[in-house]
């Protein structure tokens, strides 16, 4: 049972990190209606930033502390992706406003190798690693309980809190603003918005800012955990199982949805994988996201779409 509770808590904490990133390709489509396929190579940008900053402030400015080096290149950062999501919506997806959707794919999948090259040209392209002073040393729970206790990761706990603070943080901006209640207005319905003033390029580019931030911290922990490589974007496909599990448009679903598929890929690579030769966390989230495709295409919370013939 304890070795059931550490890959089921393992899972969830994965989940949260996929849940995360599909955060980010969610606020995009639902204020939008743009699938913006280089949230992964925004996460990679970001993390780079925050890789290369972090490293050159103290040797720029002579000081030795890790704390002071990772606040200023988190801030730095975050002013990167803000400039990166104002241009790209600026000067590219501005222009594609009610264009179809085989044409913002591809502005999304150019923009996508645009940020590769970019981030490859400004901060090389070597293996760089982020210490934002998460222990890796693991923790025991319950063990009152159970002999030995519960296994945990300490790197995953805290990676795992990180997340869920941010998702905390932006139901609370959602929520309690004027700026949030504007962006749920303009995700439920455009016309309608703008109709009471609502202004909606200003919106985009909010919203386009909040995936930005979403990307860096999403990128600032995964490279903590794996280190800041240009696979990385990889971390985007991972991702949108949990997109089409939890909904486009659902950001609660976005959360749920990660949350089932990290418990299923370890869950599966556990039990399962020893009777099906290994390599199943792989496309096990394909093969459910595919079942879902087929029987319930909106998701679990996304709204079911209808359009006129």
């Amino acid at each position: 049972m304890a070795f059931f509770l550490e890959t089921l808590f393992g899972g969830l904490m994965t989940g949260m990190l996929y849940s995360l990133v599909a955060l980010g390709f969610v606020l995009i489509f639902k204020a939008s209606g743009v699938f913006n396929f280089a949230q992964g190579a925004m996460v990679l940008f970001a993390a780079l930033a925050m890789a290369r900053f972090s490293a050159w402030l103290p040797q720029w400015f002579g000081f030795e502390s890790k704390i002071l080096a990772n606040l200023l290149a988190f801030a730095i950062a975050a002013l990167c992706m803000f400039a990166v999501a104002w241009v790209i919506e600026r000067l590219v997806l501005r222009h594609l406003v009610n264009q179809e959707g085989a044409t913002l794919l591809m502005a999304t999948l150019g923009i996508t190798y645009f940020l590769d090259g970019l981030g490859q040209t400004l901060f090389g392209s070597n293996v760089y690693s982020i210490d934002i002073g998460m222990p890796k040393d693991p923790v025991f729970m319950l063990d009152s309980v159970f002999d030995g206790g519960v296994m945990i990761n300490k790197e995953d706990l805290y990676a795992a809190v990180i997340a869920a603070a941010l998702v905390a943080l932006l139901t609370l901006f959602f929520q309690k603003t004027s700026t949030g209640r504007a962006l749920r207005a303009v995700a439920d319905d455009h016309q309608a918005a703008q109709s009471v003033g609502i202004p909606l390029n200003r919106i985009w580019v909010i919203v386009w800012c909040v995936a930005g931030v979403v990307a860096l911290v999403a990128g600032m922990i995964w490279g903590s955990k794996l280190g800041v490589q240009f696979s990385l974007t990889t971390i985007a496909l991972r991702a949108l199982p949990v997109v089409i599990l939890g909904g486009l448009t659902s950001v609660p679903g976005a959360i749920i949805g990660g949350l089932i598929i990290g418990v299923g890929e370890k869950l599966s690579e556990v039990y399962l994988g020893p009777y099906v030769g290994g390599g199943i966390e792989i496309w096990f989230a394909y093969v459910l996201a595919l079942v879902f495709l087929l029987f319930r295409p909106q998701g679990l919370f996304g709204e079911k779409i209808i359009d006129r013939v």
